[in-house]
């Protein structure tokens, strides 16, 4: 999906005379508010983005933005790990 925004001149002007990809900055943007808020996932982050798991992990910490895993996570990943260890 393509979305458009319009921004004032002026404002613009801030972003592209530091050399910044505005596109860019308006997508990290948005990916870092919905993964804050919980409304995107870890992978939705990486797709949005085109990084891996890793440097989303990486982009997060730049920004610092706690990773959302809870302690129900741990213990699932847990029971995971454990019946995988088990075989």
């Amino acid at each position: 999906m393509e979305v458009t925004i319009n921004l004032p001149e002026d404002v613009a002007q801030v972003f592209l005379a530091n050399g910044e990809n505005l596109e860019r900055e308006v997508l990290e943007a948005t990916a870092l508010e919905g993964y804050r808020e919980g409304k995107l996932s870890h992978a939705q982050v990486g797709k949005m983005l085109d990084l891996n798991r890793f440097e989303v992990d990486e982009f997060l910490k730049e920004h610092n933005i706690s990773l959302n895993y809870s302690v129900e996570d741990l213990g699932q990943d847990r029971l995971i790990l454990d019946k995988l260890l088990s075989k």
